[in-house]
């Protein structure tokens, strides 16, 4: 997945919401570009892009102004994966916090959190990192609320809550559902607590489970952030490649970092810039000689070779065979047609479909 998902279990809890309201989620999340196929399984991610669509209809469809503070009321104990069960075997709600401020991109990468104590108050600052809709926030805020009052007591409040947000055209829900002193239209979306409360022992806590679902939450980041530098990568390469052979110095530039912090990024994941331009060019050069309108020159020139013997010698390495010849026995082997059956649709298809092989 590259930048910008959302985990499809918060998805999931949008959809719960949406029925509780009386709409029909399903029909809801499909027009706002969710399918059933893409929300199955607890780890499944999708693209951040629809969710704001998804807020926008939500809050149309219900007419509700603080359907994003109800979100949080259908999230279940497995909803954000192991962090779920780190928070509730957290020692103390400093502790929570503290996983929370180190493991949220199990959720999303839109969103970080500032966590940190200035005299007698701790502040929680959640940052968003990507254009996040108003009720997005919201349902953080609450989610983040409802996480300290299962493990503190239902009556638990913060000191106060600031909120980026313009105020609600009704507030009747805010006040219900947050229980503390609001402010909208502020610098940034702030929720303040006493320390006392935040520092106490909390009668869950389990620091033997929580260390465990912490390794756990830590492997599953890990992993999305290997993809996801590999699938940066990728996409530099491709929307530079044409006519010429992009450097890593320039695609490091590119994802806003130096050559050698890239270096050490595909390292951790035991990559090369050379093995991903390889990869890269691979797929690209069956996705091209598959489709009848390129030549082998212009595939030459698509894939930034200096020459077609450099293109040639690449292309016999990866398949045994000349680009030409690979072209006519591929289109021989299907009736005197380009290999279309593998479906390489367009240059990104082909590289999923090749990294999948």
């Amino acid at each position: 997945m590259g930048h910008g998902y959302i985990l499809a279990t918060w998805v999931r809890a949008i959809g719960r919401a949406l029925d509780a309201a009386g709409c029909d989620g399903a029909a809801l999340l499909a027009e706002a570009g969710f399918h059933q196929r893409d929300l199955e399984g607890p780890t499944a991610l999708c693209p951040l892009a629809n969710s704001g669509r998804l807020w926008e209809i939500s809050v149309s469809a219900t007419r509700d102004p603080a359907f994003g503070l109800k979100v949080a009321s259908h999230l279940k104990p497995t909803t954000f994966h192991a962090l779920s069960y780190g928070l509730c075997a957290s020692s103390t709600l400093k502790e929570a916090f503290e996983r929370i401020q180190r493991y949220c991109h199990v959720g999303s990468d839109a969103v970080g959190y500032d966590f940190f104590k200035t005299g007698p108050h701790y502040h929680c600052v959640i940052k968003p990192l990507a254009i996040l809709p108003f009720e997005a926030i919201d349902a953080l805020v609450s989610a983040n609320l409802r996480m300290c009052r299962s493990l503190i007591g239902r009556d638990f409040s913060p000191v106060s809550i600031e909120l980026q947000r313009p105020r609600p055209t009704r507030m009747d829900d805010f006040e219900r559902l947050l229980r503390a002193p609001l402010k909208f239209g502020a610098l940034q979306n702030r929720l303040v607590f006493e320390a006392e409360s935040i520092e106490r022992p909390l009668e869950g806590g389990n620091p033997e489970l929580a260390h465990y679902n912490d390794i756990i939450a830590l492997q599953y980041i890990t992993r999305l952030e290997r993809d996801d530098i590999k699938a940066r990568v990728r996409d530099v390469i491709v929307q530079r490649l044409e006519g010429r052979e992009p450097s890593q110095d320039e695609v490091a530039e590119r994802l806003h970092m130096s050559a050698r912090t890239l270096q050490r990024k595909l390292a951790d994941c035991n990559a090369t810039y050379k093995e991903i331009l390889d990869e890269t060019r691979h797929a690209l050069a069956l996705a091209y000689l598959s489709a009848p309108d390129h030549s082998v020159n212009e595939v030459t020139y698509l894939l930034g070779f200096s020459s077609g013997s450099c293109f040639t010698r690449a292309f016999r390495r990866w398949t045994g065979l000349s680009p030409s010849l690979w072209r006519a026995s591929a289109a021989t082997s299907l009736g005197g047609t380009a290999p279309i059956g593998r479906k390489w649709n367009a240059p990104s298809q082909a590289i999923k479909e090749e990294g999948a092989g």
